[in-house]
């Protein structure tokens, strides 16, 4: 029963709205805040290196305080933030689809959690058919395919 709501495109429609709302609403009132996230869904810009990447587990906590709370862009589909991992404190630029955002964390508490972060379908088709036509054309072989 669980699968079948949050695999329904009208309650993932709202939960997405609700996790912007409450963000935007952090964000309003000035306060950090930490967010869990399921890293699957998760890309980093540079992409982190393997022996950083192996060390996060599926649901990683983020803390957004500081800088990296200085650095939050909100949009429709995204929470992006730059931080730094591991003891070098490799830079990166975060981008989490807001569907993989499984709690939103004031302090100790839990404020919100989003059941379908826990699924591996957190994100929307039409995410996943971008990224699977951004994977063809950054492959340099099917270059001579993409007509511009």
């Amino acid at each position: 029963m669980i699968n079948t709501i949050i695999n329904n495109d009208e309650y993932r429609t709202l939960s997405k709205k609700q996790i912007k709302e409450v963000i935007q609403f952090l964000l309003n009132n000035h306060q950090e805040f930490a967010v869990t996230a399921n890293v699957k869904g998760i890309s980093f810009e540079p992409p982190l290196p393997t022996s950083i990447l192996d060390k996060l587990s599926t649901f990683s906590l983020f803390v957004l305080s500081n800088y990296t709370y200085s650095t939050i862009e909100l949009n429709n589909d995204y929470l992006t933030f730059e931080a730094g991992f591991g003891k070098e404190n490799f830079g990166a630029q975060v981008k989490i689809p807001l569907l993989a955002v499984f709690q939103i964390i004031i302090g100790e508490s839990i404020l919100y959690i989003n059941s379908i972060a826990t699924s591996d379908n957190f994100v929307q088709k039409e995410e996943l058919v971008k990224k699977s036509i951004d994977v063809f054309k950054n492959n340099p072989k099917n270059k001579k395919l993409i007509q511009e």
